[in-house]
């Protein structure tokens, strides 16, 4: 009798058949995947003129499009308080000097000359110059997230849809070619109806040292918090993949690790690395992560961030004297280094988030979508593996030929195609609703953090009444 209630235990397994793996790239899926590429959108007759607001790592990125893309995109002003990255740029893109400015708000008195600003400041300083352009009709590229506070991303929302301009945030991750593919694969109804999400975020030990521990997104009162600047796009991509609105949320985290108690004892009193004899054994040495690199040549992000001279001499005193070289178990952060959020939608369907720091990996998300018919799993940008329920088949896809996406600078060529998707909702005068859509995720952030904060299961329609919001 046990035996038969609980075969495992008695040794009497039942082998499943094994299951067949299809790997033709032209199988039906494949196919019908295939067939759902967006057509080709001819070039306008004229390039879209752009106006880059915030010239750092990620203005001068989107900028780049216009170098390899002429007939679509034109730089024709800057906006950057730092004058080497302003220069560069300038030159880059041939812009007139009477189009060079130190300060946004001196291009926002001129009279619109161009069609668009890409708008990548700090997060701090997203809500004016979002606010100014969009009352002066521009359409508006906002780098992620929209705004530190509700109430500001609220304004901008309500600024973008009262002047009708397109509005896109940087959300890169829903233009990857492997995320492209998880969508059309919900929306062709091949895995049923979603019943459940897991998705992790896998931050990096020494990524979130350098941008959540050392860098510009240590400090709420500076940035905002971990789960906002980190992870708003991951649960964007849920909110877009799930079809349906959140209804509650709760979260649970902690800054755990990177806090003075936890400084090994062999660190003494060191508060920088360079003067540090615990550094050689350290995971988090500054000098593993940017001196020793910066010796072999390399001068690329996250060394980059350090100067805007990349070389031997200027990573050195960065490191001596500024932020990237201080211990990070002396430093002044005070986000969370580990979040997990938990998703309850309509339908009905379930959803939970982690983003987590001490992980190997560098941002390879890790999904598994569960539907009626079939699983999906993807851990990386190359492959997805669909386990179909109803064919007992297992077929693995690439998302770069079904796409057709081959090009993977930038976030997987998220970059690319995320500067590319809002120019032709420019030239093609889309009416989707980029800013509410955007919103809305932003919204069960918002919502998550508090939950966080209060210990409470929060209720979306609530949460939205609590806070006045009406779009």
């Amino acid at each position: 009798m046990f035996g038969k209630m609980f075969p495992m235990l008695s040794g009497e397994v039942k082998k499943e058949p094994p299951l067949k793996i299809d790997r033709v790239e032209q199988s039906a899926i494949v196919q019908l995947l295939t067939k759902q590429r967006p057509e080709a959108i001819p070039a306008p007759n004229k390039p879209i003129t752009v106006a880059i607001i915030g010239a750092g790592m990620r203005g001068k990125g989107y900028a780049y499009y216009a170098l390899e893309n002429r007939k679509w995109m034109r730089v024709v002003a800057v906006a950057e308080p730092v004058n080497a990255r302003r220069q560069r740029l300038a030159e880059d893109h041939h812009i007139p000097n009477e189009h060079v400015f130190e300060d946004w708000r001196e291009l926002a008195r001129l009279p619109k000359f161009c069609d668009a600003v890409v708008i990548c400041t700090l997060d701090s300083q997203h809500f004016e110059p979002a606010i100014a352009f969009a009352d002066l009709k521009y359409h508006i590229l906002l780098e992620k997230p929209m705004a530190p506070s509700l109430q500001e991303c609220y304004e901008i929302t309500r600024a973008a849809l009262r002047n009708q301009v397109v509005f896109t945030i940087a959300h890169v991750l829903r233009y990857t070619a492997h995320n492209r593919v998880i969508n059309q694969m919900i929306d062709s109804g091949v895995l049923g109806d979603i019943i459940n999400i897991q998705h992790v975020e896998p931050v990096g030990f020494w990524h979130f040292a350098h941008s959540y521990v050392r860098g510009n997104w240590r400090k709420e009162s500076e940035s905002s918090f971990s789960l906002m600047t980190k992870s708003c796009h991951d649960i964007d991509l849920i909110a877009q993949w799930m079809h349906s609105p959140c209804v509650r949320i709760s979260s649970f985290g902690n800054l755990t690790h990177f806090k003075r108690e936890n400084k090994p004892e062999e660190a003494g009193k060191a508060t920088r690395c360079l003067e540090c004899a615990h550094e050689k054994n350290c995971q988090y040495s500054a000098k593993s992560i940017y001196l020793d690199p910066a010796s072999r040549g390399q001068k690329m992000w996250p060394i980059s961030v350090l100067a805007d001279v990349v070389d031997i001499e200027s990573v050195d005193k960065a490191l001596r004297e500024g932020p990237y070289g201080r211990c990070v178990y002396e430093c002044d952060n005070d986000v969370v280094d580990h979040q997990v959020v938990n998703m309850e939608f309509a339908s009905g369907a379930t959803a939970s988030c982690t983003m987590v720091a001490f992980t190997k990996s560098v941002c390879v998300r890790e999904t598994k979508i569960f539907g009626t018919k079939g699983q999906l799993d993807c851990d990386g940008m190359d492959s997805i593996r669909f386990d179909d329920f109803v064919t007992g088949t297992r077929e693995v896809l690439t998302p770069s030929k079904i796409t057709g996406m081959f090009d993977m600078r930038g976030h997987g060529g998220g970059d690319i195609a995320l500067v590319e998707a809002f120019l032709k909702e420019i030239a093609t005068v889309s009416t989707r609703d980029g800013a509410t859509e955007a919103f809305n995720s932003h919204l069960y952030v918002f919502a998550a953090e508090h939950a966080r904060r209060t210990g409470q299961v929060v209720n979306i329609e609530q949460f939205k009444q609590q806070h006045q919001i009406n779009i």
